[in-house]
């Protein structure tokens, strides 16, 4: 079969983009749990036949640099492609299987034209609560990947269309919340239904076999775009370093570090000098810790080039196992998100070296995840996850943003409305919070505070967040932005709480206050022009 021509392959390009982009948009309309419906934490994504990823929707870079590494994990290791069926739905959360951590589950289902499997559709979402010690699924004390919650090994929860009884009787069994877990899966099944029906329309259009021609096309372009990209920065050797606070258990730090090695089209990612795997859940697995380099490879590109899974096929990752970024079996993983974020502005302080009209300082760099087990007075239960973000960091030519999802993030923020009328809980102050970005000649947008008190009998109160030690660094003589807080008030008085927090009991007036860090400032400060400097005593974003 000849090669497609660059009009009809740009057809079914974007034909494969808008049914990711309308499952998307299909979780969204159906979902049931706030995480999903109003915090969008979930992706969606269209796969070859043999599982790599062609085209997705727009939303976690987490998530989709990663939902391949998956898709491709389960079919090696655990349930061969030749065992799908038409009509299979195969889940999987479990982080040694292809998942990323609990709370996330993945769904696939293959999409087949005439008897041939032409594709696979995914969905990945988190999910409100997957049981284990911490509502949330997000224990800040776990010590073991046991503790977690439910983990789902890849297995068919529809075989042939019908719906395996059993495994979701299991799996509502074992979390806090199993009408919102169901009607989140639903939510995914509808949005793998109208990828299937998406692709075959175009299918019966241009046919099965030129779909998948089209796919591999797909790739191969995706690569020659990041060979030509890598091969526009200098050769050469960067590194950079930062460092997590702590792991929750142990009070010291762990080592982030990076070296990058740029040859000709080809880039090399050495991860070995990260520190060892932490006992607490701060760990990422490499599936994982590969989603942050991919990410911050397609940061610095000077041109777009289409995400796919071509993308990734000239950079090399080496990381040792046992280390906080290729963690070992059965290493905690529910807060994996710390290890990546900071692994993200690491390997982007490295890229700078190499590209620095490309780099903004670093941008928080934390998923400041609070999640409420509240306890109302009727005995019913209600799980809150709220996912806070801060300021991004300042860039060559222009501030950071306040407050706004940056970097592995794409998540909104759920509204006061939303919470207040699903849940015994108050937000009583939810600003912007001066003088937290860093000064610079281009300063780092804010952080921001938000507080929410108890209104009913009591709650349970777990944290999982970063950046109270290391701030988010500046940039060229930028400074670096601020570390963030947790406070508990009650009584009129004031306790300082860790940026690690496991099922704090808290009653009735309670006031739990949030402070997120800022971005870092990019150039030195005095080089920020007085008008610009007015403007900000003006508004008030320095103090």
């Amino acid at each position: 079969m000849s090669p497609l021509g660059p009009v009809e392959l740009e057809i079914l390009r974007n034909g494969l983009t808008a049914a990711a982009a309308e499952m998307d948009v299909t979780v969204w309309r159906t979902s049931r749990s706030t995480v999903v419906r109003e915090l969008l934490d979930y992706s969606t994504a269209i796969f070859d036949r043999d599982g790599y990823n062609v085209a997705q929707s727009a939303r976690i870079p987490q998530h989709l640099n990663s939902m391949s590494a998956g898709l491709l994990s389960v079919v090696r290791d655990h349930l061969s492609l030749d065992l799908w069926e038409e009509g299979d739905v195969v889940v999987t959360n479990d982080p040694y299987c292809g998942g990323q951590h609990m709370p996330d589950i993945l769904a696939f289902r293959p999409v087949f034209v005439d008897g041939a499997r032409i594709a696979i559709v995914g969905t990945l979402c988190h999910h409100l609560d997957m049981g284990g010690m911490a509502a949330g699924s997000y224990a800040a004390t776990a010590t073991e990947v046991f503790q977690e919650g439910l983990r789902i090994p890849p297995l068919k929860l529809y075989k042939r269309g019908a719906l395996n009884e059993d495994l979701l009787a299991m799996m509502r069994q074992n979390v806090r919340q199993p009408e919102i877990l169901w009607g989140d899966l639903q939510a995914q099944m509808a949005s793998l239904a109208v990828g299937v029906a998406n692709l075959q329309k175009l299918a019966a259009r241009f046919g099965g076999a030129t779909i998948v021609q089209a796919c591999a096309q797909m790739l191969d372009g995706s690569e020659r775009a990041m060979r030509a990209m890598i091969g526009r920065i200098p050769d050469g050797r960067y590194e950079f370093e930062d460092f997590l606070d702590d792991d929750g258990i142990e009070d010291r730090p762990i080592r982030i570090h990076a070296a990058i090695t740029v040859r000709g089209e080809e880039m090399l990612v050495d991860l070995s000098g990260c520190g060892d795997q932490a006992l607490g859940p701060v760990n990422a697995t490499l599936a994982s810790s590969a989603s942050a380099v991919s990410y911050a490879v397609m940061a610095v590109a000077d041109e777009p080039i289409p995400a796919n899974a071509g993308c990734y096929r000239p950079i090399t990752v080496e990381a040792r196992e046992g280390s906080i970024v290729h963690a070992r079996h059965p290493a905690p993983v529910a807060n994996r998100i710390a290890a990546t974020h900071r692994l993200a502005t690491t390997l982007l302080g490295a890229l700078h070296q190499a590209v620095p009209g490309r780099v903004p300082a670093a941008y928080y760099g934390v998923s400041y995840v609070c999640s409420f087990q509240a306890l109302r007075e009727d005995g019913s239960r209600g799980v809150l996850v709220e996912i806070e973000v801060g300021g991004s960091g300042g860039h060559p030519e222009q501030d950071g943003l306040h407050a706004f999802t940056s970097g592995m993030h794409n998540n909104s923020n759920i509204p006061v409305e939303m919470i207040e009328s699903e849940l015994p809980l108050i937000i009583t102050r939810y600003a912007l919070l001066p003088g937290t970005g860093g000064a610079g000649r281009h300063r780092g947008g804010l952080g921001l505070v938000r507080e929410w008190r108890v209104d009913c009998p009591a709650a349970v109160f777990t944290a999982n967040g970063e950046r109270f030690k290391f701030r988010p660094y500046g940039l060229d003589g930028g400074e670096p932005g601020s570390t963030g807080r947790l406070t508990l008030l009650r009584d009129g008085e004031t306790r300082l709480l860790g940026s690690k927090v496991n099922n704090l009991r808290l009653q009735r007036g309670d006031v739990i206050r949030l402070e997120t860090s800022g971005g870092g400032g990019f150039g030195p400060p005095d080089a920020r022009p007085e008008a610009q400097q007015a403007r900000d005593r003006a508004l008030g974003y320095v103090v």
